[in-house]
């Protein structure tokens, strides 16, 4: 009977040790669950085949998410409510309930980012795993209940908000109207001639600009087709860089091809090859960099989060100009007047040339990384490690980012105007992004 008694006893203790909150467990496991979740949405991204400017919407949204959640248990981070346009004050916390705000964090981030892709139930699944293993952890059913409802008032605070953005209401301002008068206006380019991708994305919300025009450059050097003028020698340049390469170059302008959906034609067979997207490349460097700095949650999601809200507003100002000033690109411009036959070395995309997008939104992640993990700061990119590309070494921020930019020139889809514009808008951008939100 004693041994009945005891036998009982241990079977209650060890009962009640599991159903105690394994607090050092669950932080454990939760150290590196953003970058993970990152990693997960981007090949949902990819799979979807969204433009880069929608990537960076759904980048951003998903991170601030993840980084308001986190919070309540770290005072010394502020959140963005009231900086970010029409962001009001995020729900709190019971203060009668216990939680794991690292829990809440990726809760967060999943309501939001399965609602603003296609195939959300990839997600979904996702979450059930992840549940799953945090069950196998010991944490009791009252602290997951409560994390994972705090998560989700998070979530849909964060999609009420990115439901006013105008996205959904973008298209019905019409499409890109082609116009073949004389100017160098934006017309489709080869391979695929494609319609203009986003040609309304100036009417979504910015997050800290004050408009989408705020930056809008200057005009770029005037169309002129005559030999020895300065667009000419500009075209002549993208011409040369193709004809005339230099060593390396033609390497680093597939490294940031960046190209989301690139057509493949082989004999009668033409199929689509997805890859990263210009955001979801600089998302990842800054993934690796906190990774590699050993950061804990609330500052993984500090440095994710403005890292991505520098792209979106990067892709907001760029399209802005670039349907303001509808510039062809140097295909069109060097087919008709140098060479018939010439051909830019990666895929001309469909949108209008003035300015760069990737030379914008790489300098806008440069600064903002600059700013907040420091300046000459050595990383190695292995983000394209996945599409058969080689792993990268940078001494700095800017260096990567100014060889995003040349890469355009050296790939024969942007003139050089176009690429030191862009960088400058971009720098601007997350001067700005800095400034409001540290």
């Amino acid at each position: 009977m004693k041994k009945i008694a005891g036998l009982l006893m241990i079977i209650v203790f060890v009962s009640s040790c599991k159903q105690k909150p394994n607090h050092a467990g669950i932080e454990q496991f939760c150290k590196n669950q953003l970058p993970k979740w990152n990693e997960k949405l981007t090949y949902v991204i990819m799979t979807d085949i969204f433009s880069p400017p929608v990537c960076s919407r759904i980048y951003s949204y998903t991170n601030i998410a993840a980084y308001e959640a986190l919070l309540p248990e770290n005072p010394g981070y502020k959140s963005y409510a009231g900086k970010l346009t029409g962001l009001k004050a995020l729900p709190k916390p019971d203060k009668n309930k216990e939680y794991s705000y690292p829990i809440s964090s990726i809760i967060a981030f999943i309501t939001v980012g399965q609602m603003l892709v296609f195939n959300g139930d990839a997600l979904k699944e996702r979450e059930k795993e992840y549940l799953q293993q945090l069950d196998s952890i010991g944490i009791s059913k009252e602290l997951l209940d409560s994390s994972i409802s705090y998560g989700r008032a998070v979530g849909q605070h964060i999609l009420a908000w990115a439901s006013n953005d105008g996205y959904l209401q973008r298209t019905s301002f019409g499409g890109y109207i082609v116009s073949q008068q004389p100017g160098g206006r934006w017309i489709p380019t080869p391979p695929d001639y494609m319609d203009a991708v986003e040609n309304n994305w100036r009417t979504v919300r910015p997050l800290v600009m004050d408009s989408a025009s705020q930056f809008r450059p200057a005009a770029p050097i005037t169309y002129d087709t005559t030999k020895g003028s300065a667009f000419y020698k500009e075209a002549y340049h993208v011409y040369d860089a193709i004809v005339k390469p230099n060593a390396g170059d033609s390497a680093t302008a597939w490294y940031w091809d960046d190209n989301p959906n690139t057509s493949i034609t082989d004999g009668h067979i033409t199929y689509f090859l997805q890859k990263n997207s210009p955001p979801g490349h600089w998302v990842h460097i800054a993934l690796a960099v906190a990774e590699k700095e050993n950061y804990n949650a609330i500052k993984t999601a500090s440095l994710i989060s403005k890292t991505a809200i520098a792209l979106f507003d990067a892709f907001i100002s760029c399209w802005e100009a670039k349907y303001h000033y509808n510039c062809g690109r140097p295909e069109t411009f060097i087919n008709k007047y140098i060479d018939k036959d010439w051909q830019p070395l990666i895929q001309t995309p469909p949108f209008p040339e003035y300015p760069a997008g990737h030379s914008t939104a790489s300098a806008s992640a440069a600064v903002v990384l600059t700013k907040m993990v420091g300046d000459n700061y050595s990383f190695l990119d292995s983000t394209e490690v996945p599409y058969g590309r080689p792993v990268r070494k940078f001494n700095s921020f800017y260096e990567a980012s100014d060889q995003a930019s040349v890469s355009r020139l050296y790939g024969g889809i942007h003139f050089l105007n176009a690429l030191n514009t862009g960088k400058n808008i971009g720098k601007a951008i997350g001067n700005l992004v800095i400034a409001k939100l540290n």
